[in-house]
């Protein structure tokens, strides 16, 4: 009876000790991240755009299927993430689609979904020796108060495998879906100037990228004409706005607009130049039987740009690691439309120790020039420069299209990795110091306090496309497919000019994850499938022999 009694008494001490355990649970939980590389652990920037959300927060998901291991595990890295904002915060809630389920809609929901922008996307599956071609959609939609983006799920590599690709995207899933939250939540805050006025690119050659920066920022045109009327009240309209950029001046740069665009950075503000130093481009080509002449274009920068510690050398850079020409290969009707590497556009390296290049594909110039870098007191770090095999070409010169027919010598390239575009950061000196000014100015400044500029060294990085007067996307390569860092190195540049680089830091997260080796699979399958299989069956035959041999001889 007294042992009954204290064996209730411990079934009751348990219980009791199990139920306060649960209700401390549920009002203290906390999930613990035992990876190496904190995959699970949110930044602060990404849990700060998550944070405000008040009303539902849809996500979904159309990664969902019957995919390769590869694609299996970026479902469920995506997944996880998702699973960790919700923590964050309750309101976010997602589902997993899988739009190509039912066969008879398929074809109905992969048209609807690229009418969208969500283009499906190709993989090739190799099992059992054999080699198939599958689709997926890598793509998820976030809706909040009415109003829905876009989420890519894949960021595509030129020439990456489908692990590159896969260990890419998951690195870069909490900065999409932060980039997307905060689309969705954040109000636009900081102005953008786009200069006019000396012959710039006309929008539709910007379309693409101005679209995205309006999805951040406010955008507007702004012309420097003003100055020869009233300059004081032009700096003032400048200085109301957080950015300039001018993309592909091929104009002079008057003394008057020099000197206001001098006092904008006096005051902090910030500057992104896509300059042009020759006058040279495809259509030129295009338009004259395949030869054009490249000359010098002196925008009257020369002294601005020297100033602040860069020069811009009127030269063009030829690099064997180039991006292809789309040129017509055959005679009359057998001619065919056909991409062929070209040495004037440059595939432009990223500088993988900066927020602004980590993690992001080539950039392609076009007729680049070359950055000098000069010693002053504004630190300057190189962006993107060329590959190993370059050589530079001085202007004026002649570019004949012919030069794709021959082979080119590995020898004569002697100039590698020239600087393309680069970041000055800190506090500029005025070009007018000591010198006669076009006008006065009131508070005028010959220091400017801390701030920052990137000058890029062609205009092309940032001009998209226009088939049949619609823009087309910054970057992509219609004949080759190839997707290249165009946009999201500016956008990236962008947001750090404006400070606006809290998400930016979640880049250079990096993961690192551990793939199969397909061919090491197939070779050593049936060995593996003995050992996982047959073995144990083995062992365990043996011991029951084993334990009933014993048996029968200990009690014969």
């Amino acid at each position: 009876m007294i042992k009954t009694k204290k064996h209730i008494l411990i079934v009751c001490i348990t219980l009791i000790i199990i139920i306060v355990i649960n209700l401390i649970s549920n009002q203290a939980y906390k999930r613990f991240d035992l990876t190496k590389d904190k995959r699970y652990t949110l930044s602060e920037a990404a849990k700060h755009t998550i944070a405000t959300v008040e009303a539902p927060l849809i996500i979904d998901v159309f990664l969902e299927g019957d995919f390769p291991s590869e694609f299996r595990r970026l479902r469920n890295e995506t997944q996880q993430i998702l699973e960790e904002f919700s923590v964050v915060n309750s309101n976010l809630i997602f589902n997993f689609i899988n739009p190509l389920e039912d066969k008879s809609t398929r074809e109905q929901n992969i048209q609807q979904l690229a009418q969208r922008g969500m283009q499906p996307f190709q993989i090739t599956v190799q099992e059992n020796g054999k080699t198939s071609q599958e689709v997926v959609i890598p793509w998820a939609l976030a809706s909040y108060n009415e109003q829905t983006v876009i989420v890519p799920l894949i960021k595509n590599k030129i020439g990456a495998s489908d692990q590159e690709l896969v260990n890419g995207s998951i690195q870069n899933l909490e900065y999409v879906f932060a980039e997307a939250f905060k689309k969705l939540v954040n109000p636009k805050s900081k102005k953008i100037a786009v200069l006019r006025g000396n012959a710039q690119l006309r929008d539709a050659y910007m379309a693409d990228f101005l679209q995205k920066l309006g999805e951040h920022y406010f955008l507007a045109p702004f012309t420097l004409d003003s100055v020869a009327v009233n300059p004081q009240k032009t700096l003032n309209d400048l200085k109301s706005y957080d950015l300039i950029i001018s993309a592909k001046p091929m104009e002079p740069f008057s003394e008057e607009e020099k000197y206001v665009l001098d006092q904008y950075t006096m005051h902090g503000g910030k500057s992104l130049w896509l300059t042009e130093a020759i006058v040279m481009d495809k259509d030129s080509l295009y338009s004259n039987s395949g030869k054009a002449v490249a000359v010098i274009n002196d925008l009257n920068l020369n002294d601005f740009f020297f100033k602040y510690g860069v020069r811009i050398n009127p030269v063009m850079v030829n690099d064997l690691y180039s991006a292809p020409i789309t040129l017509a290969i055959g005679e009359g009707s057998n001619a065919q439309f056909q991409p062929v590497q070209w040495p004037y556009s440059p595939l432009a390296a990223n500088n993988p120790n900066h927020p602004i290049t980590t993690n992001i594909n080539p950039v392609r110039f076009d007729f680049a020039s070359q950055i000098d870098t000069l010693k002053n007191s504004v630190d300057k770090t190189i962006l993107l420069r060329s590959s190993q095999l370059t050589k530079l070409v001085g202007v004026p010169s002649e570019v004949d299209l012919e030069i794709v027919t021959k082979e080119p010598d590995p020898k004569t390239y002697v100039d590698p990795y020239q600087s393309l575009a680069v970041l000055l950061e800190g506090e500029f000196t005025s070009v007018y110091e000591n010198r006669v000014k076009p006008f006065q100015l009131t508070d005028d400044k010959t220091k400017s306090t801390s701030t920052k500029m990137i000058v890029i060294a062609d205009g092309d990085v940032i001009k998209n496309d226009v088939i049949k007067n619609k823009p087309q996307e910054l970057g992509f390569d219609r004949m080759t497919g190839r997707r290249f860092g165009n946009s999201e190195f500016l956008e990236n540049a962008v947001n750090y000019l404006l400070n606006d680089d809290g998400l930016m830091d979640i880049r250079t997260k990096d993961i690192a994850l551990q793939f199969l080796d397909p061919q090491k699979i197939e070779k050593e399958k049936t060995q593996w499938q003995i050992i996982n299989i047959a073995l144990p069956l083995v062992i365990l035959a043996i011991f029951g022999f084993s334990f009933n041999y014993l048996r029968r001889k200990k009690y014969q």
